[in-house]
């Protein structure tokens, strides 16, 4: 049975008012753990903890964080068979899938280290303002104490793209894991305490509610800025929260991203892309590609060969051992999530969608558990509601277009900004296309690379780190960005110093025995 508890100031506790949360298996239905559940009185003991660690926290030198910071990553190494276990169990994805993503983590920390040192190089950056009088000096400064509120599709690495990029900017935390999923979010805190020697007090992890720890953390006037990954409503409150006493805020909100195929692009790749897309992580990812814009020359054989590589798709219990033969998704997050996912596959099938596979449980299946068979809709208009809501499932919405400007038009057509993909052979028309998509990240003949540091697209090919590009929408998909030194940033207030250099008074009026030397004559004008 696995357990969560409160870890605040440096140390494990249950909740002020002895609330507990029961974390359900979704490959089984059974009680997989419970967790303390945090309140508002929680809330403010570990803002407090977080405001007392900070000046000291804050003070430190990028260097010193970077130790810190690696000696994380080590602690997540050490342990990740533990960790990968746990979220594979709690969140349903494969064994495989949560060990690459136990990687993400560890790299992802040893990446801000790095950051962590460079800052501290360019603190103090002189700025040549065109005027020796003035000296100009730039310097990078912690927003403060930090609310951190993050998903349940990614739980260790959602937070830690947050985490690391916090602490490598000197910002102390209170980090909100999804009452989903909040074990190994309480277990990188001790981690960080106990092994990698993280000062008291400067990453406190607070499961619970939203209603009861996240909207008391948001509203809370000591945490200096929240940072947000989650849904657009959710965001929209945490903005209002934040807007009532000016604070800083940063939001990564939901997607419904479209993938265009063009003519001229390579079936079986096109294939292997519209579904890793997709069904990566059962779709449960917020820049899932689930709007398909298929060319319609090329449509018939991509729907096919679709139909057939779909179908071979095994669902599987998350501990099930990795196959290169065989593609693996497990089960959906929750019964409330998988309630929701089937409600929009039979709103497709209402509205006049073509199902092309999938549409309800998986064959071979127990019949407990919350699995979806990853499912394809052709057919599809953009008045139905699995073309314009985000599913948040294995589920794809496609049609086809007859000109490039159709298919732009299409892309567009949506109320999110997360991402876009576009797979053509034609390297101009890919670039017109990535300037023409209204969204914060494109891919081009591929589709949600960086969500793998060392994830195998096809065994044992490795797709490189993303860990150094912004990751971020527009529109109601969000603002601000994670990652590399955009991610960085977003912890940071830049402050400007100048210094008058000039022994002579500025002369903005005449000071007492100041006498202002005499003009020169202007020359006479000969005109």
């Amino acid at each position: 049975m696995l357990k969560a508890r409160l870890f605040v100031g440096g140390r494990s506790c249950d909740a002020a008012g002895g609330q507990q949360l029961d974390v359900i298996n979704p490959a089984d239905e059974s009680l997989l753990g419970t967790a303390c559940s945090a309140s508002r009185e929680d809330v403010n003991v570990a803002v407090a903890a977080a405001r007392e660690a900070l000046e000291a926290w804050a003070s430190t030198s990028g260097k010193e964080r970077a130790v810190v910071l690696r000696a994380i990553a080590d602690s997540v190494e050490k342990h990740k068979d533990s960790l990968a276990e746990k979220e594979a169990l709690n969140a349903g994805k494969p064994i495989q899938e949560a060990a690459w993503d136990m990687d993400d983590v560890a790299a992802c920390f040893r990446h801000h280290a790095d950051l962590a040192e460079k800052l501290e190089a360019r603190q103090g950056k002189v700025v040549d303002v065109g005027m020796q009088e003035f000296s100009v000096k730039m310097f990078w400064e912690p927003v403060g104490v930090v609310g951190l509120i993050v998903p349940w599709n990614y739980p260790l690495l959602m937070a830690t793209w947050k985490v690391a990029a916090a602490l490598a900017a000197g910002c102390t935390i209170v980090l909100k894991p999804s009452e989903l999923t909040p074990f190994t979010a309480y277990d990188l805190a001790v981690y960080a305490f106990e092994e990698a020697k993280l000062p008291a007090g400067v990453l406190n992890v607070l499961p619970g509610l939203g209603p009861d720890c996240g909207a008391p953390l948001s509203e809370h006037q000591d945490v200096d800025k929240i940072a947000f990954t989650g849904s657009v409503p959710t965001g929209s409150r945490i903005m209002a929260a934040c807007a009532r006493d000016i604070r800083n805020v940063s939001l990564e909100l939901g997607g419904k991203s479209p993938i265009v195929v063009f003519d001229d692009a390579d079936v079986e790749k096109a294939v292997e892309w519209i579904m890793f897309g997709i069904f990566w992580t059962n779709g449960q990812i917020c820049s899932a590609t689930s709007r398909a814009i298929i060319h319609e020359a090329i449509a018939p054989r991509i729907f096919a060969r679709l139909k057939e590589e779909a179908e071979k798709v095994k669902a599987c219990h998350p501990m099930t051992p990795p196959s290169d033969k065989v593609a693996y998704i497990g089960p959906i997050i929750c019964k409330t999530q998988y309630d929701k996912v089937l409600q929009y596959v039979e709103s497709g099938k209402q509205e006049g969608a073509s199902l092309l596979c999938g549409g309800g449980r998986p064959k071979g299946v127990p019949d407990k558990g919350f699995y979806v068979a990853p499912t394809i809709f052709t057919g599809v208009q953009p008045s139905m509601r699995i073309w314009k809501e985000e599913i948040f499932g294995p589920v794809l919405a496609a049609t086809t277009f007859k000109t490039e400007a159709e298919a732009i038009a299409l892309a567009n057509d949506t109320w999110a900004g997360l991402a876009s993909a576009v797979l053509t052979a034609d390297q101009d028309r890919s670039m017109r296309m990535a300037r023409k998509f209204k969204c914060g990240i494109v891919w081009v003949n591929c589709s949600q690379p960086c969500f793998c540091q060392v994830c195998r697209t096809s065994l044992p090919r490795f797709v490189p780190s993303m860990l150094q590009v912004p990751w971020g929408g527009v529109r109601k998909s969000g603002f601000g960005r994670d990652n590399g030194e955009y991610g960085l940033e977003s912890f940071l207030e830049v402050k400007q110093v100048t210094e008058y250099k000039s022994s002579e008074p500025w002369g903005w009026y005449m000071p007492p025995g100041f006498t202002r030397p005499a003009e020169q004559p202007k020359p006479e004008s000969k005109l």
